[in-house]
């Protein structure tokens, strides 16, 4: 990065880390407030109305708020390669103030696969060393292979949430979900950068209204997840694990930003997207755990209730 973008770092790392702790708020509320929901159809913006009437859920939406509008100044400012993945710590947050909003204890092992993800993306983004800050997409045929690759991956991850069951189809909703974030953020770059020369500029141009367009479906997509799913982390760590690689690959490929291109650069990038991945299998493996544990427990209550009351019936 140029000597010339300190001081803007200086302002655009600390909105980034602290709208990810926002977004982590976030997402830990909303998690919860959908479990409190009936469960809706994927994309059914009743689901929406639903959460309405929950505080816990206008509390996230709150957060949600303060986290996009912290994002869009470190947007300002910042390449999407600096902003997106330090947006990746939101994960800890989340997880930290999940456990607290449950009344249970964080679990280590949750904890652990949380921090192996922040490492791995923390590590990436000192290897890459990435600069740029442009305005504007790229008019060239480059583009065309990254649409057609967050297209595709976007419709996989809906087929699989509408076809699949369980797991699966949480996956599947993580998937789009974290595309379409990563998209999202990705335009977002533009229409701050432009809104920095001139606050009308954003409105002259295409960017804002596709925002406007893909922010919201992300919006409801992560929702559907949070609700689906047994445990936010697992889920959470995908959408975050997502979003910033999508905007990293928006900002290399649609804005022309830059990164270290060197031999020990490029095998330190792949081993961090190695540990990101561990990250995410450790978190996994632990909800599967945790969700099994738990539906084992719920089972020896019930049947202790069942042969508590059979019990009763035959003394009476």
């Amino acid at each position: 990065m140029a000597a010339s973008t300190g001081a803007a770092l200086l302002l655009a790392v600390p909105a980034a880390v602290v709208g990810a702790a926002c977004m982590g708020v976030a997402s830990a509320a909303q998690a919860q407030a959908t479990k409190e929901v009936e469960v809706s159809r994927i994309l059914d913006p009743g689901l929406l109305r639903g959460l309405a009437h929950r505080p816990l859920w206008l509390v996230g939406m709150v957060a949600t708020g303060a986290g996009l509008a912290l994002q869009l100044v470190a947007l300002a400012y910042a390449p999407l390669l600096v902003v997106q993945p330090l947006l990746i710590t939101s994960l800890i947050f989340a997880g930290v103030f999940s456990a607290r909003i449950e009344r249970r204890k964080a679990d280590k092992v949750m904890i652990a696969g949380s921090v192996t993800c922040a490492a791995g993306l923390a590590s990436f983004l000192l290897l890459a060393r990435p600069s740029g800050n442009s305005d504007r997409l790229s008019s060239g045929s480059q583009a065309i292979p990254l649409a057609i690759a967050l297209t595709v991956l976007t419709l996989l991850g809906l087929l699989v949430s509408v076809t699949a069951h369980g797991s699966a189809r949480v996956l599947g909703l993580a998937v789009a979900t974290g595309v379409l974030y990563g998209i999202t953020a990705g335009l977002m770059k533009i229409v701050a950068v432009q809104a920095r020369a001139d606050l009308t500029a954003p409105f002259r141009n295409w960017t804002l209204y596709v925002v406007c367009l893909v922010g919201p479906l992300g919006f409801l997509l992560s929702q559907n997840t949070f609700q689906q799913g047994r445990f936010l982390t697992p889920a959470l760590a995908v959408i975050t694990a997502l979003d910033p690689l999508a905007g990293v690959a928006i900002g290399v490929w649609w804005m022309g930003e830059t990164a270290s291109t060197a031999p020990s650069a490029l095998f330190g990038e792949a081993v961090s997207g190695a540990v990101i991945i561990v990250g995410i299998v450790l978190l996994s493996g632990r909800a599967t755990k945790l969700a099994r544990e738990t539906g084992e427990g719920r089972e020896d209550s019930e049947r202790q209730r069942e042969e508590g009351a059979g019990r009763l019936s035959r003394d009476g």
